[in-house]
């Protein structure tokens, strides 16, 4: 699905070649921006470690390449894992105890910690100190190892996923939220030139509306729009090969891809508008439950497309709109 926002195998290269090394390059999160700024230029004047930050909100929004800027800014290193990879407590210590003063650690997907880790991730946060248990039963004993200190980063799309201590560890809490259009188009621009691809300004704007306000996808869509440049036109990327490209690929003005269709078409179409439960709808569309949930719904949520209810969820006028169907009488005559 071109328009998931979790990463892909293949967008690690792109991300990295288009990651911006400073603050000021970074286009959008204008009050996270600010803050990070005043926080790490306060850290470098009082020669301390920054305080840990956690990031949440969406996929693709921006929390991977914030952790890599403010390390860079703070001239140190980072080093990134994520919370599945760290399965025994020896793989933390690991990481710590190589770490030197001032270095950044990235979590990613944070809220999928092994509580155990978690327990161990408590006091190397708080006193910078490693607590390792040798040993078992009534010959067991506790030896704490001195770290360095450190800037933990966390990233999570679930923060409802993660317990009150560890949340209540973290210094600084930012959520990021959607991009405006004028910004991802200021991405699509400054990632073409990095790609050395020619793009208009009309161009620009089609692939940005189609983009789901989400830097990761409006890069990855500007990656198959040069494809069908190069090989379809002249190598410029305008609005008529933009439309080719996502004709083709079933892309429409609102992102929308042919699974995002399939939900609202089914619930229109099978259940009457719904209301219909998510269990329900995933068995419908041959989806898993925590993709129609977490990958599709937040989207067509977001543009009034679909409404959640306590007995499911229902299309709405503007979904029946936008998919061309005509919208039953009697429902509008039960909005009166």
């Amino acid at each position: 699905m071109l328009t998931d926002p979790k990463e892909k195998n293949d967008d690690i290269a792109v991300d990295l070649s288009l990651r911006p090394k400073y603050l000021a390059d970074f286009t959008g999160q204008e009050k996270i921006k600010s803050n990070l700024d005043i926080s790490i230029k306060a850290a470098k004047k009082r020669e301390e470690t920054i305080e840990h930050i956690l990031f949440h909100g969406p996929s693709g929004l921006g929390k991977t390449t914030l952790s890599y800027l403010i390390a860079n800014e703070m001239g140190k290193n980072i080093r990134i894992t994520s919370g599945p990879a760290i399965e025994k407590v020896g793989d933390l210590g690991a990481i710590l105890t190589n770490m030197e003063e001032g270095d950044v650690l990235f979590i990613d997907e944070i809220h999928r910690l092994n509580k155990m880790i978690e327990e161990v991730l408590y006091p190397a946060m708080e006193d910078y100190a490693l607590d390792i248990i040798v040993g078992k039963g009534p010959s067991a004993r506790t030896i704490r190892l001195d770290l360095q200190k450190f800037t933990l980063i966390g990233a999570t799309t679930r923060i409802d996923l993660i317990s009150s201590p560890l949340l209540n560890r973290f210094g600084i809490t930012h959520r990021l939220d959607y991009y405006n259009n004028d910004e991802i188009e200021k991405i699509i621009i400054r990632s073409s030139k990095i790609f050395d691809t020619k793009i208009d300004l009309r161009g620009a704007k089609r692939i940005a509306r189609s983009s789901r306000k989400t830097p990761r996808i409006a890069n990855r869509l500007l990656k198959r729009v040069r494809d069908f440049a190069q090989i379809k036109g002249d190598g410029i990327i305008n609005e008529n090969i933009v439309d080719e490209t996502f004709k083709y690929l079933e892309i429409d003005c609102y992102g929308l891809e042919h699974a995002d269709r399939k939900i609202l078409e089914t619930i229109i179409e099978k259940f009457d508008s719904g209301p219909v439960g998510i269990s329900t709808l995933a068995a419908s569309i041959s989806e898993e439950e925590d993709t129609v949930e977490y990958v599709y719904e937040p989207y067509l949520l977001q543009l009034g497309f679909l409404i959640r209810t306590p007995r499911g969820r229902k299309a709405t006028k503007l979904a029946y709109e936008h998919l061309g169907i005509e919208y039953p009488k009697d429902k509008q005559d039960s909005l009166l």
